[in-house]
């Protein structure tokens, strides 16, 4: 059965940051996950996170100059000390939450990059990739890559699934993964449903994220993916993963929570058929 993360970076922020771990688990989740931590100190989060019966599932390591519009710095040549220090500066809240997870982002390419350009990031990102898995083995935690769409990030330097897929392959270890998110995949792709069934049997995919389509709200009636399709899909598959529910509420963020409400009562009505 899927089990939801509220992402704390999009979703209720009608409150202030500290505030949105209580409004989360209030409404019945257990697992959160946010864009950077760092601006607060390890033990405070590990404060929230214990009082309200939570578990810290995933977050980034440092982006770069996140404010002068840097999106990573995994495959940005020369960039390489400073993707280390924030790998061990990553690592080091994830001991401290109790985090198995953190996502790399690999950065941005120009638009008028040359194929020699383009193969030098590449070389870039696989060296860097690997050398933060070797580092997060050590730690107990799983490195994930995310293909994201670039009509919301231009430039991004990995967009496609397959290629993501063909990054953890190539480069070899174990505990590097993919994070698969349904709303960038439906843009830059579609075809979800031959996707899941493709791409989790292969393991290689540890996290799930979620969205409407197009415009980013609850993955609710309102938009164009039939979700409650989906949400069988991978449970048919067995994921025993988490999926994040990264998106921008319409308004209020528990009023919108209608979409998981109808999702628990079906799983309810299919328990008691499954039983009756």
């Amino acid at each position: 059965m899927p089990r939801f993360a509220a992402n704390l970076s999009m979703m209720y922020t009608e409150h202030a940051f500290p505030d949105r771990f209580a409004a989360a688990a209030a409404d019945g989740f257990e697992g959160v996950e946010y864009l950077f931590p760092y601006d607060h100190e390890p033990a405070e989060l590990r404060r929230l996170l214990d009082e309200h019966g939570l578990r810290q599932v995933l977050f980034n390591a440092p982006p770069g100059d996140w404010d002068k519009g840097e999106r990573g710095l995994a495959s940005l040549p020369g960039r390489e000390a400073e993707l280390r220090a924030g790998i061990e500066k990553a690592l080091e809240y994830a001991a401290a939450l109790g985090c198995g997870q953190v996502h790399v982002m690999a950065g941005l390419v120009p638009q008028d990059a040359t194929p020699a350009e383009w193969d030098a990031h590449r070389a870039t990102y696989l060296g860097n990739l690997a050398w933060a898995a070797e580092r997060a083995a050590a730690a107990g935690v799983d490195l994930l890559i995310e293909p994201i769409n670039t009509r919301d990030m231009p430039g991004y330097f990995i967009s496609r699934q397959a290629d993501a897929h063909a990054v953890v392959r190539e480069v070899g270890a174990p505990n590097l993964k993919v994070q698969l998110d349904l709303y960038h995949c439906q843009i830059v792709e579609g075809d979800l449903t031959a996707t899941l069934r493709r791409d989790l049997p292969t393991g290689r995919v540890a996290h799930l994220q979620i969205a409407g389509v197009p415009d980013r709200h609850e993955p609710d009636a309102a938009n164009e993916l039939n979700f409650p399709h989906l949400f069988g899909v991978v449970d048919a598959l067995g994921f025993d993963g988490w999926i994040g529910c990264e998106y921008r509420p319409r308004a209020g963020t528990s009023e919108g929570l209608g979409w998981l409400k109808n999702h628990e009562n079906d799983r309810s009505a299919d328990h008691r058929g499954d039983h009756a």
